[in-house]
């Protein structure tokens, strides 16, 4: 016989067992599934049934689209932030109304989804008190907006807060002063929020990648990675951080009020005339101090003056012989064809483009670059021009790795080009990758099928030195045009 200690602790037991119980989910039972793993004892049909709100007909969301069904209970996940909960998760901690930046205005609690206000607050985020002790004055001087509009014209004032105009219940007026007007968003054709394709905040769409307009009606014809690409500026910056990226086109920030050329342009937004002017004033035309000319925001100066602003007068001693002699360096053209001679000193084109530099503009590393823009194929560092790889890689661009993971017949296989030749018999093959032979410079291409003698010349060089050869035509780096990318687009030849 136990003592009546015993007997008290076991009804306690008892007692909370069964309450432990009751408060477990109806659609739970410990006898769907014989042991854990094995298969479930309800129909498709029934198991879908209990995780389904009550009244939703068949193949509507599964609790409510925030979790999975395992036999007849709901597993909830998360896919916001804030935590869901309930039998069929239907109660989210973060859904509850705010107002002024608190959670049910700091008088009341969520309770899955919904305030529960604390005695003497009303409303759906408490945000109203029952007894009101400001006059009518007091209580409108606190619902006027920054423009002194009570309300925004869009509510009511109920003791200094705003009661706004949703009659119809959407609830897209709201703030604290029914500032925002997400019907502003809706779609006028779909009647949906940003047209489906992004979320409105306070009365302006933010659309998804790849769509654009004021109600994110438009798609872009092109991927959001291209856009980005196309928009990116040689800094590495989207349109420079100076305009806004739309389907891989910048619109820049335009500084001229006159709306008729603004200070900044350019393909990226690279261009910002105001580094040109020695004392920015956006009415003055008084660029490079009256001498020279402004070219993408670099001054380019006019014979005799030198300086960031051609602020300064130059006395040149030496002669156009000795000048162009200092400035030709080991090649054969001046500033090796991509810059400008002045005194003996180059100046580098494109105008802003770091990757042209050295004393006679001899390092150009657009050539560690291929035609994708990847510098050194992702495995390497550029260095004047050329790669510099890291360990475990080799090659013009660091393209090849030096271990290879294929076996030989696999690696022969990828290398043979359409008429069966491994590499065009002018090359070697390593892990299904053509290497053409260093003796013959001028055999490039995947197959080494490409002859870049092919490529027209000008002034004795391969793309005058201003681009790259691509299977016998240039290709040729921004600013440069013509055959042999001779034709330099700016507004003054270097």
């Amino acid at each position: 016989m136990h003592p009546p200690g015993f007997r008290s602790f076991l009804l306690l037991a008892s007692s909370l067992l069964f309450a432990g119980l009751s408060a477990v989910p109806q659609s739970f039972s410990p006898s769907l599934r014989s042991w854990p793993g094995a298969a479930c004892r309800l129909s498709r049909a029934e198991s879908e049934r209990r995780c389904r709100a009550p009244g939703q007909p068949p193949g509507a969301a599964l609790c409510h689209g925030r979790g999975r069904c395992d036999c007849g209970v709901c597993i909830c996940h998360v896919t916001e932030p804030g935590m869901f909960f309930g039998p069929l998760c239907e109660c989210h901690e973060w859904v509850c109304e705010t107002y002024d930046g608190s959670t049910c205005a700091g008088h009341g609690k969520c309770d899955c989804g919904k305030c529960k206000c604390d005695q003497g607050w009303y409303g759906d985020a408490c945000q109203y008190p029952t007894h009101c002790d400001l006059t009518k004055k007091k209580s409108n001087q606190m619902c006027k907006n920054s423009q002194d509009i009570i309300c925004s014209n869009a509510g009511t004032c109920h003791c200094g807060r705003c009661k706004c105009d949703n009659s119809d219940g959407s609830g897209l007026v709201y703030g604290k002063f029914c500032e925002c007007d997400d019907r502003e968003c809706v779609d006028d054709e779909t009647e949906e929020i940003c047209g489906g394709h992004g979320k409105c905040y306070c009365g302006n769409c933010y659309c998804k990648a790849g769509w654009h307009g004021d109600k994110c009606e438009f798609q872009c014809d092109i991927t959001p990675w291209e856009s980005k690409r196309r928009c990116t500026s040689p800094d590495g910056k989207i349109c420079s951080n100076r305009g806004t990226c739309v389907c891989g086109e910048c619109t820049c920030h335009d500084v001229d009020p006159t709306g008729d050329w603004g200070d900044i342009h350019g393909d990226t937004c690279e261009c910002d005339e105001r580094d040109c002017r020695a004392v920015y004033d956006r009415y003055s035309d008084d660029f490079c101090s009256g001498h020279g000319q402004c070219n993408c925001g670099r001054c380019d100066c006019k014979a005799g003056w030198y300086g960031k602003k051609c602020e300064h007068p130059q006395s040149c001693t030496l002669s156009a012989e000795e000048s162009i002699r200092k400035c030709q360096g080991s090649s054969d053209l001046p500033c090796s064809g991509r810059g400008k001679c002045e005194c003996g000193k180059c100046t580098c084109y494109p105008p802003g483009d770091r990757r042209v530099y050295g004393k006679t503009c001899e390092c150009d590393d657009r050539r560690c670059e291929d035609l994708d823009g990847v510098v050194c194929g992702g495995h390497g560092t550029c260095s004047c021009g050329r790669c510099v790889c890291e360990r475990g890689w080799f090659g013009k661009l660091c393209q090849h790795p030096r271990k290879c993971n294929m076996t030989e017949e696999q690696s022969k296989n990828l290398c043979e080009s359409a008429d069966g030749i491994l590499c065009s018999g002018k090359g070697s093959c390593h892990c299904g990758k053509c290497i053409c032979s260093a003796e013959e410079w001028y055999i490039s291409g995947e197959f080494c099928d490409c002859d870049d003698r092919d490529c027209d010349k000008h002034d004795g060089l391969i793309c005058t030195g201003n681009g790259i050869c691509s299977c016998g035509n240039c290709e040729c780096w921004d600013g440069w045009n013509g055959n042999a990318c001779e034709i330099w687009l700016g507004s003054e030849y270097p």
